[in-house]
């Protein structure tokens, strides 16, 4: 039997003996949504312990959400619209971010917890695990709450909006991209622990500015604040730029989502692993739970 033969299930190399780029990537791939899965199976399977509490904590957000979205419900009741903006340019708008959120805290449970991991020295567990530190850290919690934004979103575009299956695509596509938005916006915002010792409080602050500036229409803010929407806080790609696909698609604007997604993840990592050089371990003895 030849090395090649596919009966032995090895894989295509290069002269170098390395597999070839074609493989790769999809292997990688394969790995990291397995182990994604694997954390998410798990935290779920921990929430389900307490079904009464989980479902009464889901059933709260989706309340709570809803409360929110009455209020500009009402709004519309009596003034047709904003800025431009209609009803039903708000409910998107309100579903994509709160499904964003969701979807991101569901996944990345840890996110918001990074600076007290940080400052206290609670490190040590996660970087001896053999997978990169980071994503260990973001998913190795769920946030009990979040499913109930993530719920709320999809109800309420769907009951309010009439989506058609193309708009459906729209909608999951922007979820993805918001959600990676505000988990690299998360990391970025937690790491400053590294460089500014207790940052829980600043971290906090920016990351309230950022969802309240997100739920309110791009186009009622003015100036300098507009840019800072676009930049420091970037509410504007996580609502705004959705937004507009729905209400006039196009292909760059679409493309210019993903990229900027993109960009954000990989400022993230690069932002958590300078910080990392910095980390001091608190040598604790420390179970994970």
């Amino acid at each position: 039997m030849t090395p090649d033969s596919p009966r032995t299930g090895s894989v295509r190399t290069d002269a170098r003996g390395s597999e070839s780029p074609r493989k790769q990537p999809r292997s990688r791939l394969r790995v990291w949504s397995g182990f994604a899965r694997a954390y998410a199976l798990a935290n779920l399977q921990s929430a389900l312990e307490y079904r009464v509490s989980f479902a009464t904590q889901v059933f709260a957000m989706m309340l709570n959400d809803g409360m929110w979205l009455v209020f500009w419900l009402a709004y519309f009741d009596k003034f047709q619209v904003v800025e431009g903006w209609g009803r039903a340019d708000i409910v998107t708008l309100w579903a994509v971010v709160a499904a964003s959120f969701g979807l991101a805290t569901t996944v990345c449970g840890n996110l918001f917890r990074l600076a007290g991991l940080i400052v206290r020295g609670e490190l040590d567990i996660y970087l001896a695990l053999p997978k990169p530190v980071l994503p260990h850290m973001l998913m190795s919690r769920m946030s009990v709450t979040a499913p109930g934004d993530v719920l709320f979103g999809v109800i309420g575009f769907g009951l309010l909006v009439h989506p058609t299956p193309g708009q459906w695509i729209l909608f999951l596509s922007s979820i993805l991209t918001g959600s990676i938005i505000f988990v690299a916006f998360g990391v970025v915002s937690q790491s400053l622990s590294f460089w500014l010792g207790n940052a829980e409080g600043v971290a906090e602050q920016l990351t309230n500015a950022l969802i309240n500036f997100s739920t309110y229409p791009t186009p009622i803010f003015r100036g300098v604040v507009k840019l800072a929407l676009f930049t420091l806080l970037p509410a504007g790609f996580i609502a705004y730029l959705p937004v507009q696909l729905f209400r006039e698609f196009t292909w760059l604007r679409l493309a210019a989502l993903w990229g900027v997604a993109a960009l954000a993840l990989t400022l993230a990592v690069m932002v958590f692993r300078a910080g990392l050089r910095r980390y001091e371990s608190g040598n604790l003895v420390l179970t994970r739970q």
